[in-house]
């Protein structure tokens, strides 16, 4: 299992062949987001995203009391208003990083998801919570909007009223009441969060590396289209898969009745 840091506060570990984890790694601080953070989300997931041999990531905290707390407001005190405006294409590459990743991607998510630590967790593709977990977009409190994707992302989970009712009121929401909102996933006991999220990575991994890409794109380019324009979306995304090595070994695999061995490509 190699490993791999970027700046100070990502490590990005490799599970098997084709998982990888991507650990927020400042637990001092929660894992608030400083400038320094975002760049390191930013880089590790442009590296993610250029490795083929990734066909999934799950996105870990190593904070005990929190996946992520949010932006870091003690280093947002101290901005000016033109230190905010330099910071702002950073912090916004973070989260777009981790909603670009070409694979698919998992949230696992214990204690505080805060702010920008909920967008982060939206920005995956599933969101595994344990029984601590404490779901909240507070950005209104603090005068400001979500901006890491929340008002865009939040609505798509759960929808516009419940969206809106959650960000008006900036309430932090527990992670059953997640759950039965259908922000959390798959919910798991306390301190299960990482395990689960590992398992059900491995689990999706030992699908076609090609097919997870091309489903994923289909997916996410898809959400809002009418059906037809989507039904356009998954073709195009068919025609990837359906002249690839992935699908003649899946073919070759289940006529042969043994385990494929994907190619990749």
């Amino acid at each position: 299992m190699g490993e791999e840091r970027y700046g100070e506060f990502v490590l990005v570990r490799r599970h098997g062949e084709r998982v990888a984890e991507l650990t927020l790694d400042r637990p001092k601080a929660m894992n608030a987001v400083s400038t320094a953070m975002a760049a390191s989300i930013g880089a590790a997931c442009r590296a993610l995203a250029e490795d083929p041999s990734v066909s999934v990531t799950v996105v870990t905290s190593s904070a005990e009391r929190a996946f992520c707390v949010g932006a870091d407001l003690k280093e947002r005190n101290s901005f000016t208003d033109e230190d905010l405006r330099r910071q702002r294409p950073r912090t916004r590459a973070a989260y777009t990083g981790v909603l670009d990743l070409p694979m698919p991607a998992i949230a696992a998510v214990h204690g505080f998801a805060l702010g920008g630590g909920l967008e982060l967790a939206l920005a995956c593709d599933l969101i595994v919570a344990d029984e601590t977990a404490v779901l909240g977009l507070p950005e209104v409190s603090v005068g400001v909007i979500p901006g890491g994707g929340g008002t865009q992302l939040l609505p798509r989970r759960v929808g516009a009223a419940r969206a809106a009712e959650l960000i008006f009121t900036a309430r932090r929401l527990p992670a059953a009441e997640g759950a039965a909102f259908g922000l959390v996933d798959r919910l798991v006991p306390a301190g299960g969060a990482r395990e689960a999220a590992l398992e059900l990575a491995a689990v999706i991994a030992a699908n076609s590396p090609v097919g997870l890409r091309a489903a994923k794109r289909a997916l996410r380019l898809g959400d809002g289209l009418d059906l037809r324009a989507g039904l356009e979306v998954e073709d195009a995304a068919w025609r990837t898969t359906a002249f690839s090595g992935d699908r003649a070994e899946g073919v070759a695999a289940f006529n042969e009745k043994r385990a494929p061995r994907w190619p990749g490509e």
